[in-house]
């Protein structure tokens, strides 16, 4: 008598494949849902955004959204558009995300502490904009993090201690706010420029004293 066919490996492999591409699409999803969170907080004049459409599977087809060969968010590439509004905590959802592109803008409000979040983080770079707050300690986890470009916006209070931490770093600009306290130079920081870290008048480094009254009082 014959044994039936033995469908287990062939199931499984079925099961497998069904469980990968649907763990992909609801991934997608999560990210599509946490970029259209950022389009309804911001105003958009030229309509940049307009094929940013919440009804697709994928944000990977949206334009200035770029994908990895898994449908996963690497990039977001929204500079010098004529925006403005705030960023949003979801944008920590983006887990694979290499380059957060939003300089030359009139984005307001203060920088999520939620983009610690973001462990494959290359490029930060919110400069020429209109933000205020503290800068998060929490992006001292962002230890790929390569480029650090948050000038001429409206942060106050110190350069967070725990970017010293960061082994990749190489360009911090955060010129033009109103920081307060101590340049950091150690770490990363031992070979940014001082000129990056000029206008702001309450913050002080050795090739700056003398230059300005400082304001002991950092918060």
């Amino acid at each position: 008598m014959e044994s039936p066919p033995n469908f287990t490996p062939l199931f499984f492999f079925i099961s497998l494949t069904l469980t990968l591409t649907i763990s992909t699409i609801v991934s997608a999803n999560s990210e599509g849902d946490a970029l259209y969170t950022l389009k309804r907080t911001l105003s958009d004049p030229y309509n940049v955004l307009q094929s940013w459409d919440p009804t697709l599977v994928s944000p990977c087809t949206w334009f200035h959204v770029t994908c990895n060969q898994n449908n996963r968010v690497t990039r977001l590439d929204l500079g010098n558009s004529n925006l403005s509004g705030h960023l949003v905590p979801e944008l920590g959802k983006l887990e694979h995300l290499q380059y957060l592109e939003l300089y030359k803008n009139n984005i307001h409000g203060v920088i999520p502490p939620e983009l610690g979040n973001l462990k494959n983080l290359i490029s930060l770079d919110l400069y020429n904009n209109n933000i205020s707050g503290t800068v998060p300690p929490s992006l001292g986890n962002l230890k790929n993090l390569v480029f650090l470009r948050l000038n001429d916006n409206r942060l106050t209070g110190p350069i967070p201690k725990e970017l010293v931490g960061l082994p990749n770093l190489k360009v911090v600009d955060v010129s033009s706010n109103d920081l307060c306290g101590t340049i950091p130079t150690s770490g990363p920081f031992e070979h940014i420029p001082w000129n990056n870290f000029e206008n702001n008048p309450r913050l002080e480094g050795p090739e700056l004293l003398g230059l300005v009254h400082y304001d002991t009082n950092c918060s």
